[in-house]
């Protein structure tokens, strides 16, 4: 999914419909379009991604509710549905405005219960990657924490599981510590090395030297770092080690987001066919 050849650019693989997300997020969401299914096989083809990787990706995702199709002519296009506006704008609300990290955490715990049958598989796993994404770490079993208040029905409403689910506001009394907390629920070392991994990778000279262009650049940088931020629960800054490598991520991610997006936007331009239709 990204180009070869330099050291940089290892286990930086990527999955079609991440890439697709970040592609909308950036040129489509808030812009009242639909984007020709042409070019972003065009695009795409940029970060290695195959024509029918792309096909297959847009008509999951139209099955998934995450995308609509505009017929024009004898051409297709594709816009965002009501659902892939919220997700994109979630996403947008964390890479822009959140931060990596919670420099202003008052003590307060929000804690979900849940017992869901073992039968249910998939709602389980649906319902645990949307307490990752919304901070949570497993405290025990099936006792999930994250640091401050957090909307709980926004984040698992659709997925009907409301009558399992037991949501608490807590703070720590002796002999629990909060720092026992963090490092029971969230596996610090493991976040360290995620944002090492995208540093090894973005803070040089030149980053990603193979990628034909900045488009391409712009699109695997904001995929990376939107699922870096997907699973960073923003633990409290007391709580973290000295020299957390978030803070120079973030650095590099809005230094290099800043450089690429008027290139970006000009071969964007070139590129895109699109057509205007109504926000959802």
């Amino acid at each position: 999914m990204i180009p070869q050849g330099d050291p940089s650019t290892q286990d930086a693989q990527v999955r079609p419909q991440s890439l697709m997300l970040s592609f909308l997020g950036v040129y489509v969401l808030n812009r009242g379009v639909a984007v020709f299914s042409g070019s972003v096989i065009d695009v795409f083809a940029r970060v290695g991604v195959s024509e029918e990787a792309v096909r297959s990706t847009l008509t999951r995702m139209v099955k998934r509710d995450l995308l609509a199709r505009h017929r024009h002519g004898r051409r297709m296009y594709f816009g965002l549905t009501a659902r892939s506006a919220a997700v994109l704008e979630d996403g947008e609300h964390r890479v822009w405005r959140s931060g990596v990290v919670n420099d202003d955490w008052d003590g307060t715990w929000t804690m979900v219960g849940f017992s869901v049958p073992e039968s249910w598989r998939s709602q389980r796993h649906d319902l645990r990657s949307r307490l990752v994404w919304g901070g949570f770490g497993p405290l025990q079993n099936g006792l999930w924490v994250a640091p401050g208040v957090v909307d709980v029905p926004h984040l698992v409403d659709d997925l009907n599981l409301t009558e399992h689910l037991k949501v608490f506001l807590a703070r720590t009394a002796k002999p629990t510590e909060a720092d026992q907390i963090v490092h029971t629920a969230f596996d610090i070392p493991a976040i360290a090395s995620r944002y090492h991994t995208f540093l090894h990778r973005w803070d040089r000279d030149r980053p990603l030297p193979d990628a034909p262009d900045d488009l391409a650049r712009q699109l695997l940088l904001h995929t990376e770092w939107l699922q870096l931020v997907r699973q960073d629960p923003r633990l409290p800054a007391e709580h973290l080690p000295e020299g957390w490598p978030a803070i120079r991520a973030e650095q590099v991610f809005r230094a290099l987001a800043e450089a690429y997006q008027r290139p970006a936007w000009s071969i964007a331009e070139s590129v895109l066919d699109t057509i205007p239709v109504e926000d959802p």
